[in-house]
């Protein structure tokens, strides 16, 4: 096992040794917005610190997209009834210094248009387009909200850690629907209002003893961070993420010069003026109440009448640690819904289950009765852990990306000479859905 799955391994193993799987509005507001032109000074912070980290290797990247079905996955995300296809056109709204080129090289039939108004971002960037050759990247330093002057428009629209920083968060998202085509998908990213918390503390921290971005008081501020005690609602995204041990990640956490985080129900209602649907969460298993420890909880049943909505904003209160909300939108008048996945009546059994790439399966110190535990490496709550039975393994060993599910279960029984309990096989694919461990095919 390489280390990330040695340490996931290790915080499973000590669930299993507990016998159990567990893991205020904010405290502190974000900066007021500036009285002088909002770009000038979120341009000015990007140029003197750029983010994310510049990078000029992207061979390894490269390398891990060409492997598997990672491009199907990634497409089946957005569009679980289109056909595969590559040759999008993909914008990255927002780029920073290495995003769209990352993009590009993962998906070289593909048109990627990368848009940021950091001129150092953009130079990082360029580096690579030129490095790598990406004749498929376009850039421009353009603010996205006037992103109707590419005179263009996309399938697919990456915007992830921007609106946040927007002066009007509304006209940017509504910018970007004008250039998605009706049929197209958006993967969104915003700030999340309570996992952010001990960020905000943080952030007036430094307001209070007027902490600037310069190089020697980022330094200082990375000491005072050493310092903070266990307990703090900083603590966790101390020890969890790394980027807070870089000084560009620091300074874009702690001294940006404007955020603004959503809650649940607020980012709904934040979609829905801007002529967006919500699609599903990229990592859908941290907002679900069938998943994890809350699963177990007296008021599972409550929760589980809930409407979808309702759900989320419940499980994201009880979890308390969702930093981010990372999500798949369409726009409200696509003429081709995404249906939802579903399994009732007998349409589950034509989906084509696809492996998520981060997944493992553990098969050691396993607790009673499992043959195996799934984790999906992408989540950093450890109670979200999926033991499953022998036969369930040997459905789960079946998905190769090309069988629906009622070839897997053709295949098993034709091995064993005995039909599956149909409603069993039903509720394990579900599972695997809800823990982010398959995407699905649907398409005809």
């Amino acid at each position: 096992m390489d280390h990330i799955t040695c340490r996931l391994f290790g915080k499973y193993h000590r669930l299993v040794q507990d016998n159990k799987f567990s893991s205020s509005m904010n405290a502190g507001k974000p900066s007021q917005i500036p009285a002088r032109e909002p770009d000038d000074e979120i341009r000015s912070f990007y140029d003197h610190h750029p983010y994310p980290p510049p990078i000029t290797d992207l061979d390894s990247y490269r390398q891990l997209w060409q492997a598997g079905d990672r491009l199907r996955v990634d497409f089946h995300l957005l569009w679980p009834v289109a056909r595969y296809r590559e040759d999008l056109e993909i914008l990255v709204a927002g780029c920073g210094t290495s995003q769209a080129a990352r993009h590009a090289i993962r998906q070289p039939t593909a048109q990627v248009t990368g848009i940021d108004i950091s001129t150092t971002s953009l130079h990082h960037t360029r580096e690579l387009k030129r490095k790598y050759n990406l004749k498929n990247l376009h850039i421009h330093e353009l603010p996205l909200e006037r992103v109707g002057k590419l005179g263009r428009q996309f399938d697919k629209i990456i915007c992830t850690g921007v609106l946040h920083h927007l002066a009007d968060p509304e006209a940017g998202l509504q910018a970007l629907r004008a250039v998605l085509k009706p049929e197209g998908a958006m993967h969104l990213m915003v700030y999340a209002r309570y996992g952010r918390t001990g960020i905000y503390m943080l952030q007036e921290y430094a307001r209070l003893l007027g902490i600037s971005a310069s190089e020697g008081e980022i330094e200082d501020l990375l000491a005072v961070l050493r310092e903070i005690p266990r307990g703090h609602p900083l603590d966790h995204l101390l020890r969890q993420s790394p980027d807070f041990h870089h000084p560009g990640a620091l300074a874009d956490a702690l001294l940006n010069p404007r955020d603004r985080a959503y809650s649940v129900p607020e980012l709904f209602d934040f979609i829905a003026r801007c002529g967006l649907i919500f699609g599903r969460w990229v990592r859908q298993a941290p907002y679900l109440p069938y998943c994890g420890i809350i699963s177990h909880t007296p008021q599972h049943a409550r929760l589980s009448n809930l409407s979808p909505q309702q759900q989320y904003a419940a499980v994201e209160l009880f979890r308390g640690t969702l930093t981010s909300h990372s999500f798949i939108a369409y726009r409200d008048d696509c003429p081709v819904r995404q249906p939802s996945i579903r399994f009732d009546g007998d349409t589950w059994l034509t989906y084509k289950p696809i492996r998520q790439p981060r997944l493992v399966s553990i098969q050691e110190r396993l607790p009673p009765g499992a043959a195996a535990v799934l984790i999906n490496q992408e989540h950093v709550d450890t109670d979200l852990i999926h033991p499953i039975n022998v036969y369930e393994k040997s459905l789960f060993d079946e998905i190769d990306g090309q069988k629906t599910i009622a070839e897997i279960i053709d295949s098993k029984a034709a091995s064993t000479g005995a039909r599956p309990n149909l409603d069993s096989v039903r509720k394990f694919f579900e599972r695997l859905w809800q823990y982010d461990h398959v995407v699905f095919d649907v398409s005809k």
